[in-house]
């Protein structure tokens, strides 16, 4: 029996709707877009669509394990409680923290922070939310006195100019992408501007863009400051009436030349398109400002973000209908965890501890005297710390960040001198459990329920769909079980987790005389029944406004003490290390289209490994020359604080002089992948985000005795290598593989690859020239190919993708056979290319060959680019190429 179930999308910060039709006795699921949510309308990008092959119990970790031994939830949750006790009785509360993720619900968020901040006594609970928002919110408080995103995702269809600043939104928030495409199209005057260092799939609709040097982003909106006021394009009535600071802005302007040209010259821009911007935002009244982790990932991220509000602000352009500062959230609930005090200097409810009045507030409602009274740690320091041996126990909730912080390596080896490292995860085997003490298996997306808030401050239900898999429990249960056992219970007496969401709300209202923007005090008293019935809304929801508030600051009313917002005057700086003879080249990080975070969800779904199955660097054809590197080679990437290995990629999308990684690949997907091992940890000074766009490296080809690549129907024990990639893809996986050693003996490597089984009737076809180091093998089994083998020493491999579609076949014809070890198709083959569209799997030979002329033609006769869209530039590219 099926059923239908509205829940919310666990990746990015659009917060898209999902339905779910359920077949929890088979645990399965069936995904569509949720037509009626506001964030989406029906619309879901490849990830999200994906879902559905997302939730196998496969790697699941189902059952508590105390250094490595699976145990009951009894003696593993006495053995966290005992080791905080003791840990904090003999070394004090700063000696103990927590390290959350915004994939988080705000119920287990909330917990969390009540019981490390409220109850233990000490601040030291951070989340990755560091890494990606805390600019955003540094600036907000800065200039509105709150951490209020002001408009909502309806602007996009308002606007008649939107800027995509530091944010590929076409991969990253790609359904708001489509929404902003859509608007486009209806509207030819909307102009776009994508104000970016990299040609990303996002200047695929822009009129102009502005590749402006890494870092230089301050300089840039400083200069558009200058310019509104010297054409008098600001509104004076607004500066003088709602805001402070207007004359310390423009001093400090004076301090440096911020004329068209000087910014030009600074930023690396042509003059005349500097000129084009600055004119078409002095002269659009609907402009939006989309920003994202360009802006954030930065040593000066704050005062970037606030020298993008100065200039909403000055022109009155704030909360109004169609234009504003709109900050894209990176993660399902970055928002809500910033909204219950998630961040190491937050308190809870928007509250923070810069504020002794609000401890106290705080303090009162939670009937908790032992509250903390001064920040906590934040992520970087905090794993610091932990390196150092301040901190003694650690729980890490949700995240990997073994992979994700910078300076990866040494957050490795602070984790292994850690005295005691609790993980409470989904999944069994990621880089961080690897130094977990204990391992609490919590729920994941399709069994959590609760609620999460999306970038537009929208809370929707997560609801659960299937039943738990084995022994996993809520992090708010699982939370609230150490707190009992810590000597806690009267406070965290929770039994559901909507009369956790009831004393939120409920805390949201208490002595809030309208001083504090966070204010969802109409659902304090919330029923079971519509709780669970609960629809997307923005907050505030009050008595006075029952059905949200959609856009804030529009009347000039802001949550500072004199009302007014803030001006802030910005010195411009530029990135803290800098590139020199040792390092020459500039690493700039982000995502990639199908994949999500550090892979562990997103790796499960085949088709999501298709478009970009190996760890890559782009990098510009000039310093591929400077370097001596070639297309699809090996390169390694060197920092002063690590080193990986990635497949290059050449292309004019790159600035001279900078290359761009990936985020995604972990010690679990690959040998040497992890951006994270080279990105340096140098943070914003107020908001204590890291530097991750901008890590002086070097790069440089990577020699190897052996390359080879290894398709088999099998997930197989292939011994690590230098260079190891693996991927699951649908009814195989791929490995790709290097090395520096000489194989000697290449059929019983490949052999001994392959497992294979000596019971099983099993063929095999060879082809060796061992003097050049070249072989290849394929097996089969009652006529079925199971595996390949390619490996050369100094030859081309030929290309995976026919060979891949072979695993769809349940038997080879003979041309299919006897083709197989050249890895061409027959002229009867075919062979789809690289994948372009995820969604319905098309290939760019596909689209070639079939004589298309446009990608409307494309999407009707072969569904690419109908679904998310997020592959419409490729395919507008191929038709062009």
């Amino acid at each position: 029996m099926t059923k239908n179930i509205q829940t919310t999308c666990p990746y990015c910060g659009v917060g898209c709707g999902i339905n779910a039709k359920v077949d929890d006795a088979n645990r399965q699921i069936k995904i569509s877009g949720d037509k009626f949510h506001p964030a989406n309308f029906g619309r879901l990008c490849s990830k999200g669509s994906a879902l559905g092959e997302t939730i196998e119990l496969k790697g699941r970790l189902l059952h508590p394990k105390v250094y490595g031994r699976e145990t009951s939830w009894t003696e593993a949750l006495d053995l966290v409680a005992d080791s905080f006790k003791s840990v904090i009785e003999k070394y004090g509360a700063d000696a103990v923290a927590f390290y959350g993720s915004g994939q988080l619900l705000t119920e287990d968020y909330y917990v969390a922070n009540k019981l490390m901040k409220g109850f233990i006594g000490s601040a030291n609970m951070d989340t990755n939310s560091r890494l990606c928002m805390s600019s955003s919110v540094a600036g907000h408080k800065r200039a509105f006195g709150a951490d209020v995103v002001p408009n909502c995702y309806e602007d996009f269809e308002h606007a008649e100019l939107i800027l995509l600043i530091g944010s590929n939104a076409a991969w990253c928030h790609p359904v708001s992408f489509q929404r902003i495409q859509a608007a486009k199209e209806k509207n030819p005057n909307l102009k776009i501007v994508v104000i970016d260092p990299r040609k990303t799939a996002s200047c695929d609709i822009a009129d102009l863009h502005l590749s402006l040097t890494s870092g230089t982003d301050a300089i840039l909106f400083n200069g558009l400051f200058q310019f509104l006021h010297e054409q008098n394009k600001l509104d004076l009535d607004f500066i003088e009436n709602h805001t402070e600071g207007f004359e310390a802005v423009l001093e400090c302007l004076k301090l440096e030349n911020y004329s068209i040209e000087n910014v030009a010259r600074r930023c690396h821009l042509e003059i005349q398109d500097v000129k084009q911007f600055f004119n078409w935002f002095a002269n659009t009244e609907k402009s939006l400002s989309l920003y994202s982790q360009g802006i954030n990932q930065s040593s000066s991220g704050t005062d970037k973000v606030n020298t993008i509000l100065n200039c909403h602000l000055a022109t009155g352009r704030i909360g109004k209908i169609g234009c504003g500062a709109f900050s894209l959230t990176g993660q399902p609930n970055a928002m809500g965890g910033r909204e219950v005090g998630g961040l190491a200097h937050q308190l809870a409810a928007h509250m923070d501890f810069s504020n002794p009045d609000e401890i106290d507030l705080v303090s009162r409602f939670w009937n908790a005297p032992n509250i903390a009274h001064k920040s906590g740690l934040p992520a970087i320091d905090l794993f610091d710390a932990i390196y150092d041996g301040k901190i003694k126990a650690v729980w890490i909730m949700g995240t990997n960040p073994v992979v994700s912080l910078p300076n990866a390596d040494k957050v490795k080896e602070a984790l292994k001198r850690c005295e005691f490292v609790v993980v409470s995860d989904c999944i069994s085997k990621t880089d961080t459990t690897a130094f977990a003490h204990v391992l609490l298996p919590a729920q994941g997306w399709s069994e959590k329920d609760g609620t999460v808030t999306n970038s537009e401050r929208r809370i929707s239900r997560q609801r659960a769909l299937l039943s738990p898999a084995g022994n996993a429990k809520p992090d708010w249960w699982i939370l609230t079980q150490v707190a009992r056992r810590l000597g806690f219970e009267q406070a965290f007496h929770y039994q559901s987790p909507v009369e956790i969401f009831r004393e939120h709300a409920a805390l949201s209202d208490f002595e809030n005389n309208g001083e504090r923007a966070f204010n969802i005090s109409a659902l304090a008293e919330i029923s079971q029944h519509d709780y669970d019935n609960f629809q997307p809304t923005q907050w505030g929801i009050t008595k006075a406004t029952p059905n949200g508030i959609a856009r804030f600051f529009a009347d000039g009313k802001f949550v500072t003490k004199s009302g007014k917002a803030q001006l802030i005057p910005i010195i411009a700086r530029l990135p803290v290390n800098v590139p020199d003879e040792n390092y020459p080249l500039i690493l700039n990080t982000g995502r990639i289209r199908d994949q999500w975070h550090t892979m562990t969800r997103t790796a499960i779904a085949a088709k999501l490994n298709q478009h970009k199955p190996e760890p890559f660097v782009e990098i510009h054809l000039k310093d591929a020359q400077r370097f001596e590197l070639k297309t699809n080679q090996l390169a390694k990437i060197e920092s002063c604080f690590g080193s990986m290995l990635a497949r290059v990629q050449i292309t004019d999308a790159q600035r001279e002089g900078e290359i761009f990684v990936p985020m995604h690949w972990t010690q679990q997907q690959s040998t040497n992948g992890r951006m994270g091992a080279l990105v340096n940890p140098i943070v914003d000074p107020i908001s204590k985000q890291p530097e991750s766009k901008h890590t002086p490296v070097k790069i440089s080809a990577y020699q190897t005795a052996w390359q080879g690549f290894v398709l088999s129907r099998c997930e197989l024990a292939i011994p690590k290598t230098e260079y190891w990639v693996k991927n699951k893809d649908d009814g195989f996986y791929r490995y790709e593989l290097a090395g520096n050693q000489s194989l000697e003996k290449l059929a019983n490597f490949a052999r001994s690859c392959l497992c294979e089984n000596e019971n099983m009737a099993s063929q095999w076809q060879e082809d060796a020239d061992l003097t050049q180091g070249n072989y290849r093998a394929a097996r089969f089994i009652d006529g079925c190919l199971e595996s390949v083998f390619f490996i050369t020493a100094e030859n081309e491999l030929p290309s995976r993708n026919w060979l891949m579609s072979l695993f769809a076949k349940n038997e080879l014809t003979n041309a299919e056979r006897l083709a197989v070890l050249t890895g061409i198709p027959p002229v009867s083959g075919e062979d789809v290319g690289a994948i372009v569209c995820a969604c319905f799997n098309v290939g760019e030979k596909t689209i070639k060959e079939r004589g298309l002329k446009t990608y409307q033609e494309v999407g009707v006769c072969l569904k690419a680019g109908t679904n998310c869209g997020s592959c419409l530039p490729e395919i507008k590219a191929l038709l062009i190429s």
